[in-house]
């Protein structure tokens, strides 16, 4: 792990860094020192690891419950070049659906193609953080929705440090056997009215997961309508279980 800036704002501390060829950001407080709990947050689709509401999530885990966060662009995304493979079937998937095809088995497919590269970078990822004598081998949880979600539910199932997931606007096209092998609480949430995964997906995705404790929040609205409000729950949830 390599850093290559450090920023302190409002109490907390920020640095960039890569490991290998994977580009990364990790927020703890200020004057963290010792263990403390770790929240690895997914990104969305076409977003990246400091896009503005992953900052503010994250600022809030810091200042609010002392954890510290970190996230990592999704290959082909933020920092990362584009890769040839993925851009391509991107642009095949975008005319297939001009087409006629459906949108959410196309992404599904899309989606588990690049969690076999996500998992093992994002396990090396936690490995390297939790070797920082600033954030220690803490308890760990998980944030992703949308292709946070896609990705994070393979993460999540694989990943044995994990004690917590909040996940959500995902599908079961592509993750339900992934979803049977996890077993830690999940709050999971859904957009009633999504118009890129159906709900009917989303239920099922919730229902494959084989956790003893479940939350679903399902709220009335579109993709990228989740409630502001959500977050505070997510808040009290990850306190609640790390």
């Amino acid at each position: 792990m390599r850093f290559t800036s450090e920023t302190s704002s409002g109490g907390v501390f920020e640095q960039l860094f890569t490991l290998g060829q994977i580009p990364g950001v990790l927020w703890t407080p200020a004057s963290a020192a010792g263990a403390r709990p770790l929240i690895l947050m997914g990104h969305g689709g076409g977003q990246h690891k400091k896009a503005p509401d992953m900052t503010a999530r994250a600022g809030r885990f810091v200042t609010e419950c002392g954890f510290a966060v970190a996230a990592v662009d999704v290959p082909g995304h933020g920092d990362r070049p584009v890769v040839a493979e993925y851009d391509r079937i991107a642009t095949e998937n975008q005319a297939r659906v001009a087409a006629g095809e459906e949108l959410a088995p196309l992404v599904a497919g899309f989606q588990a193609l690049v969690a076999r590269q996500t998992v093992p970078e994002w396990q090396a990822v936690l490995d390297a953080v939790q070797e920082l004598g600033h954030v220690g081998a803490g308890p760990v949880g998980y944030w992703g929705v949308s292709l946070g979600c896609g990705l994070g539910v393979p993460f999540v199932a694989a990943e044995p440090r994990v004690r917590a997931a909040v996940l959500g606007l995902g599908g079961a096209l592509a993750s339900a056997g992934a979803a049977a092998r996890i077993t830690v609480p999940v709050e999971f949430l859904v957009q009633w009215d999504d118009e890129r995964v159906p709900r009917a997906q989303s239920l099922a995705l919730f229902d494959a997961l084989a956790s003893a404790e479940k939350t679903l929040h399902a709220n009335p609205g579109k993709h990228g309508e989740v409630p502001a409000f959500e977050a505070d729950s997510t808040l009290r949830f990850f306190a609640r279980h790390l």
